[in-house]
């Protein structure tokens, strides 16, 4: 510690003096080579002989100066930061909790004050996360099966995980923007001009990460039956996996859509659903997030056509310099899951 250059100043001169006096020399002697008040010396020598720790040489806790706001004041804060507001909003503002304050508790603090009391109580009243539930009482072996697939793909089998990203805008701004510079941000235009919207069918293989797509003007059964049939062209032989969500027009429908498309491509086909309000198991969501990022979020596209080109450009980039599988993993729990509750009970029992 004495030789330390990273802790503080003062507890390095401690430590210094700990050894100093260690050594026989008195105390005035070692305040003269360290440069301190004798009294300093005299001080840590006197704690340190009561008790002969390194913990003896950090600082005292203080008390501080006593505390203006009463206990059951900040506990009236917290409750009412843990509970819906009783007006028309819907989260709490440092205003709305210091009138809310008053009026309950007849004791008015500053915002800045109910600001520290919930940052001491790790409270964030208007902060929210999204979160959503999947309801299908099959959750579990579809999860399982899904998660099959992706870990151990059938010998000989194709798997892709198809679906569609619609609605997606073709936006020409007004100006052109501004490429980043050393010690500013990149810009873009925020006024634009809409130039049409494009649906991107996409099917991602898991196997080598290549995606086959095709843009459309529209999301349709119609159109999703010619993008299959040309997905069916691309892997011509082999028995083919679809991992996909519960959209309508996922389903067979009326006409049996499907079931026709299988027997026209002599049965090769299995459709595997995700679970209700799991569609973030598909992971063809994963290309398009990456879509996103890179080609849609900033883009600047003349009209439609400008950007279903950019969009088929960016799939052969991908496909012919970055296509990879994606490392897939679930650390979810099977909420309710037979098998997990037979193994705990296993274990329960063997303990």
């Amino acid at each position: 510690m004495a030789r330390s250059s990273t802790r503080p100043y003062r507890i390095v001169v401690r430590a210094r003096i700990i050894l100093l006096a260690q050594s026989g020399l008195p105390s005035a002697t070692i305040a003269q080579q360290l440069s301190c008040d004798v009294d300093t010396v005299r001080l840590w020598r006197r704690r340190f002989a009561e008790s002969p720790r390194i913990t003896t040489l950090d600082d005292r806790p203080r008390s501080g100066r006593p505390a203006r706001v009463p206990t059951e004041i900040r506990c009236e804060l917290i409750k009412l930061a843990c509970n819906r507001p009783r007006d028309a909003r819907t989260t709490w503002s440092l205003s709305a909790l210091r009138a809310a304050l008053a009026r309950d508790a007849g004791w008015v603090l500053s915002r800045s004050e109910i600001g520290r009391i919930l940052r001491n109580g790790q409270l964030r009243p208007h902060r929210y996360r999204l979160w959503l539930h999947s309801p299908d009482p099959d959750f579990a072996p579809k999860v399982r099966r899904i998660c099959d697939l992706y870990l151990r793909p059938p010998a000989r089998a194709t798997v892709v995980c198809v679906d569609e990203k619609t609605q997606i805008q073709a936006l020409r701004r007004r100006f052109s923007g501004r490429l980043p510079a050393i010690g500013s941000f990149g810009r873009y235009e925020f006024e634009y001009r809409r130039g049409g919207v494009v649906a991107l069918l996409a099917a991602f293989d898991i196997r080598t990460g290549q995606v086959f797509a095709q843009c459309r003007r529209r999301r349709r059964a119609a159109d999703l039956i010619a993008f299959m049939d040309a997905l069916a062209r691309q892997y011509p032989s082999g028995p083919v996996y679809v991992v996909w969500d519960n959209l309508d027009i996922h389903r067979d429908g009326p006409d049996q859509r499907w079931r026709k498309f299988n027997r026209r491509h002599g049965g090769r086909f299995q459709f595997v659903y995700t679970p209700k309000h799991a569609s973030w198991m598909n992971q063809v969501e994963i290309w398009f997030s990456i879509l996103q990022r890179r080609v849609v979020r900033f883009g600047d596209f003349i009209d439609r056509s400008d950007l279903r080109k950019k969009l088929e450009r960016f799939v052969a980039q991908w496909n012919r310099t970055e296509a990879h599988p994606f490392r897939w993993t679930f650390r979810g729990d099977f909420a309710h899951d037979p098998l997990r509750d037979h193994h705990a009970e296993v274990h329960r029992r063997a303990a």
